[in-house]
């Protein structure tokens, strides 16, 4: 007794239902780590303003506009300063901007200027 259009029906129907559940267990999952990344924010942003006071976070958030790759590495280094038990008090603006010459004076790589005088064909023993 079994109709081919009956079935047909019931396979488009099942069809249906696990495309519903497969994208409500899709839409979960990406609940699920939006949330994971806003705690993780919350736990920074609660370390930071712990470990810093209102004008050093202000030029932390400033140097994040600016240059958000090393206001990133500058905040995952007070971050982890932190956690190491490395800083005792609030760090204040002074003492941020003397970390940021520290990291600015290593990671900056000498810069030097070579000019080939004779590629140049600059020379001026020739002008007399």
């Amino acid at each position: 007794m079994a109709d081919p259009e009956l079935e047909k029906i019931r396979n488009q129907r099942l069809a249906q239902l696990q495309s519903q559940y497969n994208n409500e267990n899709n839409s979960e999952s990406q609940r699920a780590k939006q949330e994971q990344i806003k705690a993780q924010e919350d736990a920074k942003n609660s370390i930071l303003s712990q470990i810093l006071d209102q004008q050093a976070r202000a030029r932390l958030n400033t140097l994040l506009l600016g240059k958000p790759d090393k206001g990133k590495m500058v905040e995952t280094m007070l971050i982890n300063m932190a956690r190491s038990g490395q800083i005792g008090k609030k760090i204040s603006e002074s003492d941020l901007i003397s970390i940021l010459e520290n990291i600015n004076a290593s990671t900056q790589s000498a810069t030097s200027v070579k000019f080939d005088r004779r590629r140049a064909a600059l020379d001026s023993d020739d002008d007399f």
